[in-house]
């Protein structure tokens, strides 16, 4: 049989694109910002992951631009070879340092990140407890592991420690958990993923790529929003949010980073992280440090755009985070809406089967520090004139 046969038939993106409401590869005439330029019209930018508005900041493109002439485009080689610069070790020492971690390694992206760990660090006798809302990256890290992936209900503790309860003793554990959830925005219950772990002699990971510039006061991420850096063993992260770049990161004690980087076959055979990346990422990361009140600014403009929401009878996932998702319930339906709130200046992203229960489709939005609270009143007014139109209740 030809192997192409599956991709002849017809697929919902080409129901999609027939039907005109194709929602993806809009193209973008500017920078990410508060507001964007997407195909020739100025649009509100509520579907972004730059949490803390740095994409545009001055500092942060001078520092690229300088490690772009200094360094020029690329690394050409691994970090294991000839691809290690003087600021990859400058940027995970200041990381390692602002995380309360003893070491931290980078990866050239998140993805790669929980792909070149968890394949690292779960061996052929070993079992890793996963949520089943995890990001797609951490399905796939279990994936090229050799040991057995087991998935707990999402944020189900019972469920976890029913799961962890059928290990055998003599079985490496490491549970893996969003610090908070992509699509939700909920935040995960580290405190008693943390009891359960050291009740079963496991070890605990975070994915904190939506956390970082998000939770605690210093903007450092799930374990400090819960007190709680010495007791989680992995923290994995991305420069792609918060920190206005690209690549990612694990942060550990200093044994555990060491044999990572050794043995991590995503990382040893990967070009490292491009120059101008590195030195926006770490712009970025002094920034943060300089300017905590960015986390407050972001959580504020997030619970206006929440209670504004709510006020209006638009029914949303209940979260305390920058990610405020909205039901549409229908899949044509997400996509119809986003097609329509493009066209009134307002970008939001759909989220659809298999990323949703069926039946539960959504609009994620998301926020951004530098956001105001005019943008927010036009984006609520839009969105909400959109859903009745749709008669979404």
């Amino acid at each position: 049989m030809d192997i192409f046969k599956k991709m002849m038939n017809e697929q919902l993106f080409d129901r999609a694109q027939k039907a005109g409401i194709y929602p993806y590869f809009h193209q973008l005439t500017s920078g990410q910002d508060t507001v964007v330029q997407m195909e020739g019209r100025e649009t509100i930018m509520i579907g972004s992951n730059n949490y803390l508005g740095l994409t545009s900041h001055p500092e942060v493109i001078k520092a690229g631009v300088e490690a772009l002439e200094k360094y020029g485009s690329g690394c050409s080689g691994s970090r294991f070879l000839n691809g290690t610069l003087d600021m990859h070790v400058a940027l995970e020492k200041e990381l390692a340092e602002f995380l309360g971690k003893e070491a931290v390694m980078t990866f050239s992206t998140g993805f790669q990140s929980n792909l070149g760990i968890i394949s690292a660090v779960v061996g052929l006798n070993d079992y890793v407890l996963c949520d089943k809302e995890n990001h797609a990256s951490i399905y796939d890290g279990c994936k090229l592991s050799y040991g057995k992936m087991v998935r707990y209900n999402h944020s189900d503790m019972e469920d976890l420690e029913k799961k962890l309860a059928q290990v055998p003793e003599d079985k490496g554990i490491l549970i893996v958990t969003d610090g908070v959830f992509s699509m939700s925005g909920e935040i995960c219950k580290l405190p008693e993923i943390v009891a359960l772990a050291k009740k079963y002699g496991a070890r605990v990971m975070v994915d904190d790529a939506h956390g970082l510039g998000v939770l605690g006061k210093r903007g450092s991420g799930t374990a400090e929003y819960f007190g709680l850096v010495d007791d989680v063993d992995i923290i994995m992260g991305t420069f792609s949010k918060s920190l206005a770049s690209l690549g990612g990161y694990m942060a550990a004690s200093k044994r555990v980073i060491e044999y990572v980087k050794h043995v991590s076959r995503p990382y040893i055979f990967s070009a490292s992280i491009t120059p101008a990346s590195v030195a926006c990422a770490l712009a970025a990361l002094r920034i943060l440090k300089r300017e905590p009140e960015r986390v407050k600014a972001l959580a504020d403009i997030s619970n206006y755009m929440r209670a504004g929401l709510k006020k209006m009878g638009v029914k949303i996932i209940e979260s305390t985070t920058p990610i405020i998702p909205i039901y549409t319930y229908d899949d044509e339906k997400a996509f119809l809406a986003c097609k329509m709130l493009l066209e009134r200046g307002v970008y939001v992203n759909p989220v659809i089967t298999p990323a949703t229960p069926p039946g539960m489709a959504l609009l994620r939005t998301s926020y951004t520090a530098t956001h105001t609270k005019e943008q927010m009143d036009k984006a609520m007014e839009k969105i909400k004139e959109v859903l009745e139109l749709l008669d979404i209740k």
